[in-house]
């Protein structure tokens, strides 16, 4: 039997002084006049109508919206999956806003780590092998991607779970696999795509517990998208679309503990048996 993963106790003088430290961080994002057009046929589709925006370096920001809001569209900018038709994105000091394509693929192999709701793992290779995917594309050598990515599956809770391929392990642990992956080549932020979305309540907590750790205590930057305001309310700050504008922009007082959240939730017991 495998109890859930243990949760470290919240350190709330650390947390306020990396509030704080946040305030004189540089701009790691930055996007100015943003305006997105696709073209279907005759016709012309505006996701973006120039929208501004700046995140800085240890910034939790969670973005929201309905479908067709724009935040999608803004993601994949930031994510340099997607440039703009017309404007700015300054990412960590670096205009990619006119990149081409295999440039832009080169920023998200070093600068962006990506989380999906869908997990994104190759099924018929083991954990360790798939959060050493990005290192090996980046010409890591072997040594330092196995110490690395043992490394950060140690950090989400799944040392000793190296060698499981992602049908022996629950959703929760192949989305910290995803979550440990995203972290190997230090990039300067995090891109997490409903990362819940296919969580339960309980591992759901868990997933946001590693994110407010890792941006607390390495100072990682994350940028959330999601559906759902619980989930948003984790985040120090909540930006809305609406339109292809951003409708609202606004921090949060008091987000939510995730890991004060656990301590008060009852423990669930996995069986080894039933994963394997």
């Amino acid at each position: 039997m495998q109890s859930a993963i243990q949760i470290q106790q919240p350190n709330i003088e650390f947390a306020a002084g990396v509030l704080a430290a946040k305030a004189n961080a540089p701009v790691v994002i930055k996007l100015d006049h943003i305006h997105k057009t696709y073209t279907m046929g005759d016709v012309e589709v505006h996701a973006l109508r120039g929208i501004s925006l700046e995140i800085k370096q240890g910034e939790f920001v969670a973005i929201m919206g309905t479908s067709g809001s724009g935040k999608s569209t803004t993601m994949n900018i930031v994510g340099c999956l997607d440039r703009p038709t017309k404007g700015t994105y300054i990412l960590d000091g670096q205009d990619v806003s006119a990149m081409s394509k295999d440039q832009r693929a080169d920023v998200r192999n070093q600068k962006i780590g990506f989380v999906f709701q869908g997990f994104n793992l190759l099924s018929r290779t083991s954990a360790i092998e798939n959060v050493e995917l990005p290192m090996l594309y980046a010409g890591v050598e072997t040594g330092e991607r196995r110490r690395r990515a043992k490394e950060a599956l140690a950090s989400v809770g799944l040392a000793g779970r190296e060698l499981n391929h992602p049908n022996q392990l629950s959703g929760g642990q192949q989305q910290r696999v995803a979550i440990a992956r995203s972290l190997v080549n230090q990039p300067a932020l995090i891109l997490a795509d409903e990362p819940t979305g296919n969580l339960d309540s309980r591992t759901s907590v868990e997933v946001m517990e590693i994110f407010q750790r890792l941006n607390r205590e390495r100072g990682i930057t994350l940028i959330l998208v999601t559906h759902e305001h619980d989930i948003a309310d984790y985040a120090d700050r909540v930006v809305v679309f609406t339109d292809g504008k951003i409708k609202k922009d606004y921090p949060i007082e008091a987000p939510r503990n995730a890991a004060e959240e656990l301590q008060q939730m009852p423990e669930v017991e996995i069986d080894e048996d039933e994963e394997d």
